[in-house]
């Protein structure tokens, strides 16, 4: 072989081999140049294989033996590379017949194991569904040959226990059935029409009657009022003339009382007119003046609100340092007293009799005042003498003192110290 272009047909491969490639160079359906010295050149077929996947008495889920033929297309895949490359390197150099052999063996085999994943009615019902099991099952085993499956088809399902036969029996059983039942269902539709055509039928003469029965009474009524308007014609005749005079009569008076109600229109306008003429004065004379004394006394009512707000805070802070002022004299009044009641307390330690003495010559006036006090508040007082002692002013003063010298007596007794005593020995 000379060196150059080596060619194919597009149902074909090349394969070429050798120097320059470090794995074949595959050429689907074109040319390629080619050292025949240092280079090999062989060629494989992309023709599609028909093959007849017979399956013969297989048991299928439910047991039954059946018997399946089904038709493929499968071939050698050229456009995609890696796959030709799995085919070039498992059939490269053999013959067609055992590829298609290895490729009816795989698809057998799965054929089998679907007819045996699958009841008889659902493979004789569903056989699109058995060919697309079969197929995708298929081609996922023999993608990795290299091989493609074109189409699977199911041709024939057989068996020899007659299951296929009697299910094609149960199924004319119930195609007869539904005929029967059809015809039935015609029998009484065709009863049930013709029923409803009587009854169409029967309606149209009531309504034929009907419409005989109305037109006579929409005769007879029009005739009655005919007569009617007849007879009402006579009697406007005879009572044209008192109706006319009626008439001009009342159209009199409808003229009369428009007149009327023209001058009352016109005075109501007047008077409308006058109304907003005072309304108008009011506005003027009453409402503005009056709006704006409002305002004034409303801004003057503010003022004051503010001004005797200023004041009772004034009057609460005057009152405030009032409080602590008059907290502080009593405070101070307090520790006054108390400091001078201790010193009391501590002199009449030391001077008991003089202290006492002291207390009555504080007290003794006070005594003398509240004995004279029902006297100074008498309005009047009637005095009897016996003709000897005093009399008058005197005597009250007389028995004021009485009472007053008596004290040291009471003090004595109670305290057991003599008051004049120590008095005269001081």
């Amino acid at each position: 072989m000379t060196w150059g272009f080596v060619t194919c047909g597009p149902n074909e491969a090349l394969v070429i081999s050798g120097c320059c490639y470090a794995k074949p160079l595959l050429v689907p359906g074109g040319r390629a140049f080619i050292w025949p010295a240092v280079q090999q050149i062989q060629r494989i077929s992309l023709n599609t294989m028909t093959l007849i996947v017979d399956s013969p008495t297989v048991y299928t889920s439910q047991g039954v033996p059946i018997s399946v033929t089904g038709i493929a297309q499968v071939k050698i895949q050229g456009q995609n590379e890696e796959m030709l490359l799995a085919a070039c390197e498992q059939f490269l150099g053999k013959p067609e017949s055992e590829i298609q052999h290895i490729a009816l063996v795989t698809l057998e085999g799965h054929q089998r194991a679907i007819m045996g994943s699958m009841t008889v009615e659902e493979i004789y019902k569903d056989r699109k569904k058995f060919s697309k099991q079969v197929f995708e099952v298929a081609s996922s085993d023999l993608v990795n040959m290299g091989i493609t499956v074109v189409s699977y088809t199911l041709k024939d399902i057989r068996d020899e226990e007659g299951y296929l036969k009697s299910l094609g029996m149960a199924r004319t059983a119930e195609v007869k059935r539904d005929a029967r039942i059809g015809e039935a269902e015609a029998r009484a539709d065709a009863t049930i029409k013709e029923a409803i055509a009587e009854e169409q039928r029967m309606a149209s003469v009531f309504l034929n009657d009907t419409e005989i029965a109305k037109a006579r009474r929409d005769f007879e009524l029009k005739k009655a009022a005919y007569d009617v308007e007849v007879q009402t014609k006579n009697a406007e005749a005879e009572m044209a003339y008192e109706l006319q005079a009626a008439k001009t009569k009342q159209r009199i008076k409808e003229e009369q009382m428009q007149i009327q109600v023209v001058e009352r229109t016109q005075q109501i306008n007047v008077q409308e007119q006058e109304i907003a003429r005072r309304e108008r004065e009011l506005e003027a004379t009453i409402r503005r003046p009056a709006e704006a004394e409002k305002f004034r006394l409303e801004k003057l009512a503010e003022a004051n609100h503010k001004k005797v707000l200023l004041e009772a805070e004034a009057e609460a802070e005057a009152v405030r340092l009032r409080g602590e002022a008059e907290a502080e004299a009593i405070e101070a009044k307090a520790l006054a007293e108390a400091e001078q009641m201790a010193k009391k307390a501590e002199a009449w330690k030391e001077y008991k009799e003089a202290a006492m003495i002291d207390m009555f010559l504080d007290v003794l006036p006070k005594v003398a005042a509240e004995v004279a006090a029902p006297l100074s508040q008498a309005k009047k007082i009637t005095m009897v003498s016996t003709g000897s002692g005093d009399v008058g002013a005197s005597k009250l003063t007389g028995e004021v003192l009485d009472i007053v010298t008596r004290m040291p007596m009471l003090v004595k007794s109670m305290t057991g110290v003599d008051i004049a005593k120590s008095v005269r020995a001081a």
